[in-house]
């Protein structure tokens, strides 16, 4: 069976053709990408230990090997950080024990107050399952009318890959969709993420089981949003982390001129609250 480290490294390695590393072309061969051999020697490492983690029949490889092997693919600053965390976590699996569960939803009472002061800006507190534990107003208005905030728990992650109506709300759904699958990997704890894993994967489907093994390090470029109002928001990201809650808060900002006009002819409306999900 094999390992998040393994499965990582095996598709990155299929990823990359050999010329792009300055590899000779040796000819045809059953799969495409890079050749274990090639990567191997890259890495400075035997084949058989290769082959060992990514089928995880080794699952502690050392710091240096780990290090190596991102030289080797040639990942770049996210992709390292990922690798370094799958060989984290997949080292700590034998040991896991605690049984998948939710995490805690509560909201400690100084982020709610940041979120009071970004009033009445488009601000959400999250975490990387996609729960959305508390929003300001102006999320509100941004989101209302998707249906992802219409249920007593909302849930981005099911939303995306549950609720047809995403596809429409989200132009670049696929990007989202791609997002929403690898955050996964970064929830809270790993019992976190293998309890909402074996909750979506029987409803969603090969595909949402197809990119969360894929390990593509999402971009997460400009927001798009088809407003129920009819405006299309292109909206830029700031997230910061509250890494001793094991969340975020994420702020939305206009990423043009055109939508800055567009969100405060929405706000002309009667404003709301700032709502807490428990």
């Amino acid at each position: 069976m094999g390992t998040p480290l393994g499965d990582f490294i095996r598709a990155k390695r299929d990823s990359i053709q050999p010329d792009v590393l300055g590899l000779p072309d040796r000819g045809r061969r059953r799969s495409p990408g890079l050749r274990r051999s090639d990567l191997a020697g890259r890495a400075g490492v035997s084949v058989e230990y290769l082959t060992r983690i990514e089928q995880g029949r080794d699952r502690n490889p050392s710091v240096a090997v780990v290090n190596a092997l991102a030289d080797a693919l040639s990942l770049d600053p996210s992709e390292r950080t990922h690798l370094r965390y799958l060989a984290k976590i997949t080292g700590g699996e034998c040991s896991a024990h605690t049984q998948p569960a939710p995490p805690r939803r509560d909201v400690r009472p100084s982020v709610l107050e940041t979120l009071r002061l970004l009033e009445p800006g488009i601000a959400v507190v999250t975490n990387r399952l996609g729960d959305i534990l508390a929003h300001t107003s102006g999320y509100e208005l941004v989101m209302g009318g998707s249906g992802l905030l219409d249920v007593d728990e909302p849930n981005l992650t099911r939303y995306v890959f549950l609720d047809p109506g995403a596809r429409t709300f989200f132009p670049d759904w696929d990007d989202i969709a791609d997002e929403q699958a690898f955050d996964l990997w970064l929830a809270p704890s790993v019992q976190n993420s293998e309890w909402l894993t074996a909750e979506l994967a029987p409803i969603a489907g090969p595909d949402f089981t197809r990119r969360r093994n894929r390990h593509v390090v999402p971009r997460r470029g400009v927001l798009r949003v088809n407003h129920p109002s009819g405006h299309e928001l292109r909206l830029l990201r700031e997230t910061l982390d509250l890494s001793w809650d094991a969340q975020q808060l994420v702020v939305l900002l206009p990423a043009d001129e055109k939508t800055a006009q567009d969100i405060d002819q929405l706000r002309r409306r009667p404003p709301g609250r700032l709502r807490v999900i428990s």
